[in-house]
């Protein structure tokens, strides 16, 4: 192949990027060529070694076996949980290597998983994988570039294809139709025809995936730079049907404020309006689950009324609960999956603010209800802000400004991060001569109802309080 500036320029900031990687790369390359072992870096990692941006995690591959390759590095630390798939960790440094034993692997076509069959050339090893990026290898030992299925030339003019038939590729693991969806957001790349085709023929094959691995995939997907556009490829091909049907269902749905085509497409201008909010802290996961599932219950709420008019009432109630289940079924962590129910649950109650009804006990339950989530809730609801009439859009914007400096005005005086009742349990037994029981919680869960509704209370008022309540609540004696 003639190279071009193009390649020329690529393949400088391959060498570049490898000369800032050779101490690493040198003296683990010297190991197995003293033992007769070939070992070339691959991968992910000569993807991003083209664009001048490889990470501490490299991926190589060899033809040494497993027990060979923890030979070579016994004294560096290692792991091997990936062993019965060939593949060992090293530690070298601030660097992680994952170094495989050339596959070639069998599948089925109908498990899960392949037969893990080890492979004796590199030839072999990058035919059999997901796509042509990806299909690249630079030896650490002599410095060769083996590119045989042209995968550079595919990077540079952002081309996703694959090493052979896609039918077969995504036959043998369905979850690289979700992966082409993933490196569509990560990397601005555009499938070919016949890939595009072979993703929207075969989408339900997805279904035979584990959920762990799709999870893990998704969140890739949601989490890179263009995350729409891999949505949208989903949606289109019918990936999403076996992943989130939920986000299809809304392609149906006509917003009730009658500003956007569908709700589908105003909750991918949400994510998108999410992601500019997002400042130095970087891509965040829950905040971006939540912009694009805050208006899955919309489907099951609607309701026509007259004149023309479509409701979707509660819908945050029952979304909630759909973005549980829905998260709950691909393995999200917990902690991920409480987070985006509860700002999906919260996403509307700013919208009775303007209409100045709000006191300071409901700004106080805002903040209290949202807790740490108040920073993400402050930026999905300006997100949910999609009208493309600049008056109302404005409106909106300075009536939440004027909540925020109400949340801070009440801040200074009472701490609203920490809201506790006036007295504590122990008090609680104390004052009421009470054992420790469901009496107790029930008259610390009324004060704390009470700190919410005025605000902080002397001692003295806080005991008033707790008397009245069991004047009214406890049995005589």
């Amino acid at each position: 192949m003639t190279a071009t500036p193009a390649l020329s320029q690529a393949q400088r900031r391959l060498v570049t990027e490898l000369l800032r990687l050779s101490p690493v790369l040198g003296e683990v390359g010297q190991r197995f060529a003293a033992a007769g072992h070939e070992l070339h870096l691959v991968g992910g990692s000569v993807r991003d070694a083209l664009f001048g941006r490889a990470g501490d995690d490299l991926d190589l591959t060899t033809d040494a076996r497993p027990e060979q390759i923890l030979d070579l590095v016994g004294d560096r630390p290692t792991w091997t949980t990936g062993i019965e798939f060939g593949t060992v960790g090293v530690q070298y440094g601030d660097h992680r290597l994952e170094i495989t034993t050339y596959r070639a692997d069998r599948y089925d076509r109908v498990g899960r998983k392949p037969d893990v069959v080890y492979g004796d050339s590199l030839a072999a090893d990058l035919a059999r994988r997901d796509f042509t990026i990806n299909a690249m290898a630079f030896s650490v030992q002599d410095n060769t570039f083996t590119d045989p299925f042209g995968g550079l030339p595919d990077l540079l003019a952002r081309r996703l294809r694959t090493p052979g038939r896609p039918e077969d590729s995504f036959a043998d693991d369905p979850l690289r139709m979700l992966r082409a969806a993933r490196f569509v957001a990560q990397l601005g790349v555009v499938p070919t025809a016949d890939v595009l085709a072979a993703v929207t023929g075969m989408a339900g094959q997805l279904a035979r995936i584990s959920a762990e691995r799709v999870q893990a995939e998704l969140s890739k997907l949601i989490l890179g730079g263009d995350p729409r556009a891999g949505l949208e490829l989903m949606v289109d091909s019918g990936l999403a049907a076996s992943v989130l049907p939920e986000l299809s269902a809304l392609r149906l749905e006509i917003d009730e404020h009658h500003q956007h085509k569908d709700v589908y497409t105003h909750s991918l201008t949400v994510l998108e309006q999410a992601i500019e909010l997002e400042g130095p802290e970087g891509a965040d996961l829950v905040l971006r689950l939540a912009a694009l599932l805050h208006d899955i219950g919309k489907p099951a709420t609607r309701r026509y009324e007259p004149q023309g008019r479509v409701s979707f009432h509660h819908h945050e109630v029952v979304g909630a609960r759909m973005v549980r289940e829905r998260l709950r079924a691909l393995r999200f962590p917990n902690d991920v999956v409480r987070d985006v129910q509860q700002l999906t649950f919260l996403h509307l109650r700013f919208h009775g603010y303007g209409r100045g009804e709000w006191t300071d006990s409901a700004v106080r339950r805002y903040v209290v209800d949202a807790g740490p989530l108040l920073g993400r809730l402050h930026k999905l609801v300006r997100s949910d802000c999609t009208t493309r009439n600049e008056r109302r859009a404005r409106a909106l914007s300075a009536t939440y400004d004027a909540l925020e400096k109400r949340i801070a005005d009440i801040k200074e005086r009472e701490d609203l991060d920490a809201v506790r009742p006036d007295l504590d349990g122990n008090e609680i037994i104390r004052l009421l001569r009470l054992a420790p029981g469901p009496l107790v919680g029930r008259a610390w869960q009324h004060l704390k109802a009470v700190r919410l509704e005025r605000g902080q209370l002397s001692r003295a008022e806080a005991e008033a309080e707790l008397r009245r309540w069991a004047d009214e609540n406890l049995p005589p004696g």
